[in-house]
């Protein structure tokens, strides 16, 4: 893999490509070098595995992602550390937006799918987890309208799974009454760290064409 691709991958893992961006709008290069060589020292010390005996292995995971962006910091020139972080070119506006629904409740696909062609959307509908990777990678849509709750692959796997190859991917979670603890910390921990927003069933449907229309033209 390109060392570009990597440290930018990298980089939106932990939540920092976004941070680079905007401290480059604001304060240029060399304050955007500064904070890209900077970050390793701190966050290695704020995620270290012993400090964090309770998410161990969470922290440990975190704790590989820092290290591999100090090694690739170190192997680039600043040139390329710049280019990693830049900003995609926009996608062309004359074509209509692409949303991949991914739903295991039939009656919801269909109405779903239905609605969002009403309003213009270029829509396809896949029926879990597994097959909603499936269909993203032949489809390629502009954001993912995802329930969290599916057998299999559920939509925050779903998401990461994704997020591997466009870590800048939109996401929509629907999200339902479930009394799985664990899923429902993961979802927040998704949601907050990489700002996906939600809407909690049951909603309604104006609110969501909002909610759409507003994040895709953000």
């Amino acid at each position: 893999m390109d060392k570009k691709v990597e440290l930018q991958k990298e980089l939106a893992f932990l939540g920092l490509l976004e941070k680079a961006r905007q401290i480059r709008d604001e304060l240029g290069d060399r304050g955007v070098l500064s904070f890209l060589k900077s970050s390793y020292r701190l966050l290695s010390k704020v995620y270290h595995p012993d400090l964090n005996p309770d998410t161990s292995k969470k922290a440990q995971k975190t704790q590989l992602s820092l290290n591999r962006v100090n090694q690739l910091i170190n192997q680039m020139k600043d040139e390329e550390l710049l280019e990693a972080i830049q900003v995609e070119p926009k996608k062309p506006t004359n074509r209509k937006k692409k949303i991949l629904v991914v739903e295991d409740e039939f009656g919801l696909q269909e109405t779903f799918r239905d609605i969002f062609l009403m309003e213009g959307y270029e829509v396809k509908v896949a029926v879990d987890g597994g097959n909603g990777y499936e269909v993203y990678r032949s489809y390629k849509p502009d954001l993912i309208f995802t329930d969290v709750v599916m057998p299999g692959m559920n939509g925050i796997e779903l998401v990461a799974k994704i997020r591997e190859e466009v870590p800048d991917i939109k996401v929509i979670y629907i999200s339902g009454f479930f009394g799985i603890k664990r899923l429902k910390r993961e979802l927040n921990e998704d949601m907050l760290r990489f700002g996906y927003p939600s809407l909690s069933k049951p909603f309604k449907i104006s609110d969501m064409l909002g909610l759409v229309h507003d994040y895709l033209n953000d």
